[in-house]
């Protein structure tokens, strides 16, 4: 039934200046609404509603993903503009902190201004 419409993400903020700084200008996002209660962007055909909030615990996992095409190259830009990778102990990461799933993924994760986890995936071609 819903399969038809565009989903609509979320993400929350205790801090909307910088997030407006880190998704707009860091990440690139396109910014359609600095609303009272949420930051709006346009993410491809998706909508991304960052909503404003006073208390907020981050997920321990990750919340918000981009499918790549080259993880490598995106890492670099990403790294370029302040971006800092997570590396997690026990999970096999190379030296980029890139996990390689066992169906052969790429995946790394970082963080944004309020921690939320959020991760660049390279699909490999079946």
């Amino acid at each position: 039934m819903l399969d038809q419409y565009e989903v609509i993400a979320f993400v929350a903020t205790k801090q909307p200046n910088r997030a407006k700084t880190f998704y707009q200008e860091i990440l690139g996002l396109r910014l359609l609404a600095d609303a009272p209660f949420a930051l709006v962007f346009g993410v491809g055909k998706t909508t991304l509603r960052i909503s404003k909030v006073r208390d907020f615990t981050p997920a321990p996992y990750t919340v918000l993903g981009w499918k790549v095409t080259d993880i490598r190259s995106t890492m670099a830009d990403l790294t370029k503009r302040g971006i800092a990778f997570e590396r997690y102990e026990g999970m096999p990461q190379d030296e980029f902190c890139i996990w390689t799933t066992p169906d052969g993924h790429s995946v790394s994760w970082f963080k944004d201004p309020d921690g939320n986890t959020l991760s660049l995936t390279q699909f490999q071609s079946n």
